[in-house]
């Protein structure tokens, strides 16, 4: 028997329903419609097709990549799509590393004058980038320039959309961009479609994302990938905020050993205030460590696959394996 849940529509954070909204053929125009609220002008899409979203690497010994989806527009230009619902500390690195794998499958046999198409990287964040955390920017364009902040290279665009920054409400709502991420964030707790969202593509959106259109089969799998979803939040809170008190305790300790110190020294209060200082910081950088195998490790026993476990945390599967 099919346990159905109580949700109208399901949540577009999760690995079904954003595959299943996004990543299918029937639906693509959904996707081209988002991507298009982020590129250029020079660049929007009329047509894409999906490609393979694993990437073994050029050899054996290289690390795999895995995409949640991987398309490439009618015009050549690649584009990786991802939404990420853990915070780990290398994202940005990963990113990165994920955006050489479409560059390098560009390259031919034979002789070839080194041209390539576009790579566009997009990270639908549901977490906050620490070193942007006191600024109010959700959406961060990354191009590489020069030494005068000119564009040097375009073809070559990573996108980041920090999701917990947007705050809008349905009144609030001005631009098409704002009322993807609205969606983003709320489709899972509307009963019906607002009447400021019952428009063109949003229309086809409702009803691709209604529960009651699954087959049941859809309907575990997207079970499924809602409680892994919803695991996946809670561990993370509950080991973050652990990890935040064991942090604040170390660094109280540690900090008033150093300022005792350097008080002796240099003066108690200057001291104090610098080991304290000093002891926070390194109790948050062991704290995210700690933390990191501890998600995984709930994860795990939670019965989550190795690679989703992996996709959440920013470890390697054969970490996760070895936990």
């Amino acid at each position: 028997m099919v346990y159905q849940l109580p949700d109208i529509y399901i949540d577009l954070l999760t690995d079904f329903g954003f595959k299943r909204v996004f990543g299918t053929e029937p639906n693509k125009r959904l996707l081209i419609d988002f991507l298009n609220t982020l590129l250029p002008d020079y660049h929007r899409i009329q047509d894409l097709t999906f490609k393979n979203s694993e990437n073994q690497g050029n050899t054996l010994i290289d690390r795999r990549a895995i995409f949640d989806i991987y398309c490439q527009a009618e015009s050549g230009e690649r584009f990786i799509v991802e939404v990420q619902k853990a915070k780990q500390d290398f994202f940005k690195d990963r990113s990165v590393f994920y955006a050489t794998f479409p560059i390098q499958e560009q390259a031919q046999k034979g002789i070839w004058n080194y041209e390539l198409t576009a790579v566009y990287s997009v990270g639908i964040l549901d977490f906050i980038f620490d070193d942007h955390k006191d600024e109010p920017d959700l959406l961060h364009t990354v191009e590489l320039k020069n030494q005068h902040c000119d564009v040097f290279y375009k073809k070559l665009r990573l996108i980041y959309i920090e999701l917990p920054k947007f705050t809008k409400t349905l009144e609030e709502l001005e631009t098409h961009f704002d009322k993807w991420l609205y969606l983003f964030k709320h489709l899972a707790q509307l009963e019906e479609p607002p009447e400021k969202l019952q428009e063109g593509v949003f229309n086809e959106l409702f009803e691709v994302a209604e529960i009651a259109n699954f087959s049941p089969d859809e309907q575990n799998s997207y079970q499924s990938s809602l409680k892994n979803y919803r695991d996946m939040y809670n561990i993370t809170n509950s080991l973050r905020q652990e990890a935040r008190e064991e942090g604040r305790q170390e660094g109280r300790q540690e900090g008033r050993e150093e300022g005792r110190q350097e008080g002796r020294e240099e003066g108690r209060q200057e001291g104090r205030q610098e080991g304290r200082q000093e002891g926070r910081q390194e109790g948050r950088q062991e704290g995210r460590a700690e933390s990191q195998q501890q998600i995984a490790k709930r994860l795990k026993a939670a019965g989550m696959s190795p690679q989703d476990v992996a996709s959440y945390t920013g470890l390697a599967v054969d970490e996760v394996d070895a936990l």
